[in-house]
């Protein structure tokens, strides 16, 4: 069973920068996909940022907005997502979630949540000034 923890939510003023991070402790990540998620209270849930596993030493990332960056350590136990320029409508509990299925790289159909088998409980992200 991989759980999923993250971390480095936070209150935020408009205009600033935040990284999150996504870990498993004891799993390697880059054996899964890994997708961020964000649900704004009143909101359906909303696919951001993916990451897909590492496979022949390659992969292959997306995002919504250029504003959202999702990279791997190294290490492959932590995945991050960087948001820049952040607004208030980022306001939200940011997850991360974790998939075993193979992804085509061009499909953009990336953030269906049932493809995921594990998801984490979530951070807050609040942005106001």
């Amino acid at each position: 069973q991989v759980q999923l923890v993250e971390s480095g939510g936070g209150l935020v003023q408009p205009g600033g920068s935040l990284r999150l991070s996504c870990e498993a402790p004891g799993f390697a990540l880059d054996y899964y996909a890994v997708a961020w998620f964000r649900q704004a209270p009143g909101k359906e849930r909303e696919g951001i940022s993916f990451i897909s596993s590492i496979e022949g030493g390659n992969f292959f990332a997306d995002s919504i907005e250029d504003r959202f960056t999702i990279s791997r350590e190294n290490d492959g136990k932590t995945v991050y997502l960087r948001i820049d320029n952040l607004k208030p409508e980022d306001t939200a509990i940011y997850s991360c979630a974790a998939a075993s299925v193979h992804f085509e790289r061009g499909s953009g159909n990336y953030y269906r949540g049932s493809w995921y088998d594990y998801w984490g409980q979530g951070t807050q992200v609040t942005v106001a000034s």
